[in-house]
């Protein structure tokens, strides 16, 4: 391996993939592509389009981990049909399954955000406290400030990062669009077709 304080430039083709590849399998949390590309010492667009040809590769030979961009950074894995396997292994237990009134909650605030309490509570027609405070606790969702223009100036809420590895998102903008569940056709489908001009 190289030199400590050599740039991923001074590498060849193999040790570069090599240092890719321990740094993902080191980190624990999905590793920001600015921080890689500081780290190795070199150009993001570069490092992107190595990131994704291991993606490919590794897919395309069905190994036993994946690589994703989420919550936005890059992080490695299990394969999703691996995961019997694991939980077998080590006895690991699955995420806590959220209620359908805690996904219904973590909609709205999804893709209404940052919105109160009371706002979720009108979408929804039933109140929420005892949700919020579970999503809240599982660090979901979090405070990301308060609404100055409302009486009594109520807390906002957000989704976190945690929210983003959870639903395997690598942001906000690739949450499904409602025209996507059939809820409304694309914005260019609405459009009214413009009277033209009398000539």
């Amino acid at each position: 391996m190289a030199e400590d304080g050599a740039a991923l430039a001074d590498l060849s083709p193999r040790e570069r993939r090599q240092a890719v590849e321990a740094i993902l399998f080191a980190a624990s949390k999905p590793v920001p592509l600015a921080r890689l590309a500081a780290c190795l010492g070199c150009d993001e667009d570069y490092l992107r389009g190595l990131l994704a040809g291991l993606a490919e590769r590794w897919q395309r030979e069905r190994r036993g981990w994946v690589l994703q961009e989420i919550a936005g950074g890059w992080q490695l894995l299990s394969a999703p049909e691996a995961h019997l396997w694991i939980r077998r292994y080590d006895n690991r237990q699955l995420p806590e399954k959220l209620s359908r009134a805690a996904l219904e909650t973590l909609a709205v605030i999804a893709y209404k955000q940052p919105v109160t309490r009371g706002a979720i509570e009108d979408i929804r027609g039933v109140q929420c406290g005892a949700v919020l405070r579970q999503l809240l606790e599982l660090k979901l969702i979090e405070v990301v400030g308060r609404d100055e223009q409302a009486l009594g100036r109520p807390l906002l809420y957000g989704t976190t990062a945690a929210f983003l590895q959870r639903f395997g998102l690598a942001r906000l903008e690739d949450l499904p669009r409602p025209h996507e569940f059939g809820l409304a056709p694309p914005r260019a489908e609405r459009a009214v077709e413009q009277p033209r001009p009398p000539a």
